[in-house]
């Protein structure tokens, strides 16, 4: 097959996938929390072609060879962990982070993990009838509940709310529940992981974030404290917007369709050459 069309056809599946990213991110612009996808192209093999002596001709500046390329291909895509705007809600159970860091929820019994920047809690009841802090696809909030007394670990569960009581969350993510009377109950402290390689997170359904089977999670994720001095702050009664500029998406969405409009232009001029080819030698 002609090189030609091989560098086209190549270039035309990276492209193809840039184009996938741009509408999702399109599609996500108004959804709380999102952190829009990025994408990282690097070119393939490229080989030098040394032209005959011949062709050192009077007045030639270039030296005699030339590069040939073989396309780029699309590498690999993560999110881009930009700040997205606040909006206020002045719901108790919204919560917006302020900083690089994701929630981190329970998507299973067996201690499935899934990450988030959707802070668009609820209160809804578990199995056992406790009222707890979740998504709202039912997911719990995880936090850390206190101190195991033997080992010195950090114990960490869903956030329960007893009944009565009102959910207070300072800017450190210290959960305590209020009741009519002012009387106030330590319930623990939001569970925030800092994404330390975000490009290695697998995107979920309901903007969830996964860590790769066979991939260690201590590898792309670290856990902390929110703490004035890693810039991590915690606001009750916010939503994060999405990160996704739709100018530049747009922007972007425009150039890539042009250059997949050349490469599919070059992929019909390779074939039309090669029919004038395989004319002559049948004439």
């Amino acid at each position: 097959m002609n090189s030609s069309i091989i560098t086209a056809s190549v270039s035309m599946g990276g492209l193809q996938k840039k184009l996938d990213l741009i509408a999702d991110n399109i599609a996500n612009v108004n959804t709380v929390g999102y952190k829009r996808k990025d994408s990282t192209f690097e070119d393939l093999l490229t080989s030098f072609k040394q032209q005959p002596e011949e062709f050192r001709q009077d007045g030639r500046m270039s030296p005699l060879g030339y590069g040939r390329g073989w396309g780029s291909r699309f590498v690999q895509t993560g999110p881009d962990m930009t700040q997205g705007t606040f909006k206020e809600t002045g719901m108790a159970t919204d919560v917006a982070i302020g900083g690089r860091a994701l929630f981190e929820v329970a998507t299973d019994l067996a201690g499935g993990r899934a990450y988030t920047r959707n802070g668009a809690f609820e209160l809804t009841k578990n199995e056992n009838g406790v009222t707890i802090l979740g998504t709202q696809e039912g997911y719990p909030v995880m936090a850390v509940t206190g101190t195991d007394a033997a080992t010195g670990q950090p114990v960490e569960g869903p956030v329960a709310i007893p009944d009565g009581y009102r959910l207070a969350i300072d800017s450190e993510g210290v959960i305590t529940g209020v009741n009519a009377a002012g009387d106030r109950l330590p319930l623990g402290r939001l569970k925030l992981v800092e994404p330390v390689r975000p490009e290695e997170l697998s995107p979920t359904a309901n903007n969830l974030f996964n860590v790769p089977a066979g991939v260690n999670r201590g590898d792309i994720l670290r856990d902390f404290g929110p703490d004035a001095a890693d810039g991590i702050t915690v606001r009750q009664g916010f939503l994060e917007q999405s990160n996704v500029d739709l100018t530049q998406e747009m922007t972007d969405l425009m150039n890539v369709q042009r250059a997949y409009q050349l490469v599919a232009r070059a992929i019909s001029s390779s074939d039309t050459m090669q029919s004038l080819a395989n004319n002559m030698r049948g004439s």
